[in-house]
């Protein structure tokens, strides 16, 4: 089907949507290796793993200005023990610019509070910490037959509240970090060739984390995070899935000369809703 389509009379713009799709496909190929290179490598290194249940119930809302721009909001409610305990909360406000259907910048600012959960917490001291961030990103979306997919690369730039001593009630010192994100996400619809009102569908994505800096400590790989998801698009303003999320986060410090990351596993529900 493939060499059809590169031979078609669609030229270059149909060329362009497979290889945009055929790179998506090699993205998920190639992170499975490195998960799996991380799990060889764990052994070896014997480096700490523990395991956590997650629920994450996440807000996003759009408000429209005109036909480029819209504000961009959003909240995420992370809870470990699927939803007995705080693992984060974070806040994230931006502004979108649609260049074309399929190109969309987004600039803006998150505030995060992450808790000590797991028996290895992030922070070393084991208290919670707040963390602010501003972020690019840009989104290249498309679609082949009834398969949709999209690209999203985020750079962001954190400042993460840390304790100078252990006397300190609060964060007295920000720590300053860059990471590199990408996402690849592709969905179809379960009736149908397209995603339209009161359609289901099936969505699955792939987001890998990448740090870098003069800052950057154990975690130049900063996590990755897997989910499959069903869905329902309920009108023009409305959509809502969940399914199934995998996390496997790195901490940026060793414990006893050993790396540690964290596997949590659980469950994901998201509400989209357009203005």
């Amino acid at each position: 089907m493939i060499g059809q389509l590169l031979q078609s009379k669609k030229g270059d713009k149909c060329n362009c949507e497979v290889q945009t799709y055929l790179m998506g496909i090699k993205y998920w190929i190639s992170t499975l290796i490195l998960i799996i290179s991380f799990s060889t490598v764990s052994a070896q290194n014997s480096r700490i793993n523990s395991n956590n249940t997650i629920g994450w119930f996440n807000y996003f809302g759009t408000f429209k200005l005109d036909k480029k721009f819209s504000i961009h909001s959003e909240y995420q409610w992370r809870r470990e023990d699927y939803v007995i305990n705080w693992q984060q909360s974070l806040l994230r406000v931006g502004l979108n610019y649609q260049v074309k259907p399929s190109l969309q910048f987004r600039v803006g600012y998150a505030w995060i509070e992450t808790f000590p959960y797991d028996e290895i917490p992030i922070n070393g001291l084991g208290r919670d910490f707040t963390e602010h961030r501003i972020f690019q990103a840009a989104t290249l979306s498309g679609s082949i037959e009834k398969w949709q997919f999209s690209h999203r690369f985020m750079l962001e730039q954190h400042w993460i509240g840390t304790y100078s001593d252990p006397t300190k009630t609060s964060e007295d010192e920000y720590l300053f970090l860059n990471r590199l994100r990408y996402m690849f996400r592709l969905q179809v619809p379960l009736k149908g060739n397209s995603i339209v009102n009161n359609t289901p569908y099936l969505a699955a994505y792939n987001e890998i984390f990448i740090g870098f800096g003069s800052n950057v400590n154990e975690n130049v790989f900063d996590q990755n995070r897997i989910g499959l998801l069903l869905g329902y698009r309920f009108s023009d303003h409305l959509r809502i899935e969940g399914g199934y999320l995998n996390q496997t986060l790195q901490l940026g410090r060793e414990v006893e000369g050993r790396n540690v990351f964290q596997n949590n596993n659980g469950f994901i529900i998201n509400t989209y809703l357009d203005f």
